[in-house]
Order: C-alpha cells, then sequence, then structure tokens
C-alpha cells in the first residue's frame, strides 16, 4: 500500500472511532434521543437536550365555562398544553403542577394525557379535581407546571396565576330599550339587560352555552291579577332558564293574552345578560303609560368562580317609564 492510500485510510477509522467514541460518551450519562444522519464517513447525532414546553396553562372550577377562578372550597382543575420541542422529541414522561398556594400540600400533582376543552382554548393534560382550601382568602395566587421527558430533561415553567373571589353575584338593575317600530310596545328587535354586580358564568344560565348569542324564547305572560310577566326559556320553548322568575314589567296592558318572542337572543356581555326579543306569536299592545320593572332574581346562576347567586327581588333603576 502506497504512504497516500495508507495516510488516508488512516484519517478515515480516526473520524469513525472519534465519532463512536462520543455516542459511547454520551450513552454513559443517561439515555438520549438522537438522529442520526450518514454524510460522508461521519454520522452526525443531534440528541433530544430540552424539556417539554408549557404552551398554556390555566385553572378553572370544574363545573361552567370561565376559567381563571376559583373560590375557597370548590373543586377545580388543572389544565396545560405541553409540546415536546426535541429534535427529535424523546417523548413526554410526566407533567406535574404546583398548586400548594391554593391546595395545601400538593406540590406536585399529576396530569393526565387526553383532550380537554376550556374557555374555548383546547388542552392535551389535565389534573383530577382537586379543592381549594377553606378558608382561603380572595386574591391573586401562583402555581407552576413541571414537566420530564424520556431523556431525562425536566423544566419548571410558570408562574401561572388565579383568582379567588369568594363574593356571591348578585343582581344590580334591570332596563329595557326599544329596537323595533314601535315605542311602549313589545315586538322584535326590543332589549331588555340584566346587569349584575360581577359577570355570570354563561353554562350556569344554560348548558353548554359560552356566552355569545344564542337563541332563546322569551314569554310575556298576561296575568289576571296583577302586571305582566316576562320569562326567559330555552329555544324550543321547553325549559325557563335562570335569568328572572319573572320580570314584572309594571304595567298590565303590553299583552292581551301570553305571547312566545320566537327565535329571541341572549348574550353575555361584561356584568350584563342581554335578550332581544324575537318575532311574537300573536298581536301585542302599546302601553298606556309608565311604569317600574321589579326583577326577581332566580336561584341557579353562579359567577366565574362558582359562587352562588344572590335571590331576591330588584327595581328597575331611573324614573318611572314605559318599557319596550
Amino acid at each position: 500500500m502506497s504512504s497516500r492510500r495508507a495516510a488516508r485510510a488512516l484519517a478515515i477509522c480516526s473520524a469513525a472511532c472519534a465519532t463512536l467514541g462520543a455516542l459511547a460518551g454520551a450513552h454513559a450519562f443517561g439515555a438520549f434521543s438522537a438522529q442520526a444522519t450518514n454524510t460522508g464517513n461521519v454520522i452526525a447525532t443531534r440528541p433530544d437536550f430540552k424539556p417539554p414546553q408549557v404552551v398554556r396553562a390555566v385553572i378553572a372550577k370544574t363545573t361552567g365555562f370561565d376559567p381563571d377562578w376559583v373560590r375557597q372550597g370548590g373543586q377545580y382543575y388543572v389544565y396545560a398544553q405541553i409540546a415536546d420541542s426535541g429534535n427529535p422529541p424523546s417523548g413526554i414522561a410526566t407533567v406535574t403542577a404546583n398548586v400548594a398556594s391554593l391546595t395545601s400540600g400538593q406540590t406536585a400533582v399529576a396530569l393526565v394525557a387526553g383532550s380537554y376543552t376550556v374557555g374555548g382554548q383546547t388542552y392535551n393534560y389535565r389534573s383530577a379535581a382537586l379543592t381549594a382550601q377553606n378558608p382561603l382568602a380572595a386574591g391573586v395566587y401562583s402555581f407552576s407546571i413541571a414537566t420530564t421527558d424520556t431523556a431525562g430533561n425536566a423544566g419548571t415553567f410558570g408562574p401561572y396565576t388565579v383568582n379567588v373571589d369568594n363574593t356571591a353575584p348578585q343582581g344590580v338593575d334591570v332596563q329595557t330599550q326599544n329596537g323595533g317600530a314601535t315605542a311602549c310596545r313589545p315586538e322584535s328587535g326590543d332589549t331588555v339587560t340584566f346587569t349584575y354586580s360581577e359577570p355570570i358564568d354563561p353554562q350556569s344560565i344554560l348548558a353548554g352555552w359560552d356566552g355569545s348569542p344564542t337563541t332563546v324564547t322569551v314569554r310575556i305572560v298576561n296575568t289576571l291579577f296583577g302586571n305582566d310577566r316576562l320569562t326567559v326559556r330555552n329555544a324550543a320553548n321547553t325549559t325557563q332558564l335562570p335569568v328572572a322568575n319573572p320580570l314584572s314589567l309594571g304595567r298590565t296592558d303590553y299583552v292581551g293574552a301570553n305571547r312566545n318572542f320566537n327565535n329571541s337572543t341572549m348574550q353575555r356581555t361584561g356584568n350584563t345578560i342581554v335578550v332581544t326579543l324575537g318575532t311574537p306569536s300573536g298581536g301585542v299592545n302599546t302601553a298606556g303609560g309608565n311604569g317600574n320593572m321589579t326583577w326577581t332574581v332566580p336561584a341557579g346562576a353562579y359567577d366565574r368562580a362558582g359562587n352562588a347567586i344572590a335571590t331576591g327581588n330588584v327595581n328597575e333603576s331611573g324614573a318611572a317609564d314605559c318599557e319596550f
């Protein structure tokens, strides 16, 4: 063999042996995931050296739509969206949450892989139901998420925050506004605005509702004794919703018989629930004078943290007027 050929063979052998030695050394310090690429006579590796990343995380009560709020003694879940960013990823091993600020001693709560949705967002990990300690002062609390992968990489992410609210919501005011053709006559386009002390979780009003405009049926009942009364019902007109139980319109002459306003809509906007009347099922009247409404707030609704609403009567603010 010529000296030139011998030198070339020695160089190739040295490069290969160095690469194999590096691989053996990496293996000696723990498992890793590597992508191998044969480029000429050299094998290049790209190990997984990053822990799984938290894309987003949130705490939410176990029942309802709104996340980010809990109450003392209330049950909640921890949600996380996790992405393994290794190249290639070695696989997610564990996801845990430290929620000791809310629930004493819970520093490593296991989150389980799955498909979950809360507040209109999807998550791929969730804890079992946890219970917030009681008492627990209102305020903002922090929590964190820890992840590991099968290559042994570990990371802690956060802090994330959740609000604790222990105050029951209540009704504050109710008003109507003319949006139809004739003032003082209930007709399509008129609105009724129910104002609360804080936002009401939409799913406490109607199952599956996210607060965006949804179809309901408004019913105005003509009573033999007392004022005409308005209630809000589901779209099928089979169930009364816990919005008004009822709303006394302060006069007796808005309808001469019971009327359903089909294809009405309901929407949550901030602290209010706004109901827009649809098409009446029969003739309606123009009121002959002014009055004041009384809103009987029913049980059933709750706020973003899960506090049950305070029931009772709320009088329309302002001077007497005709509605709609």
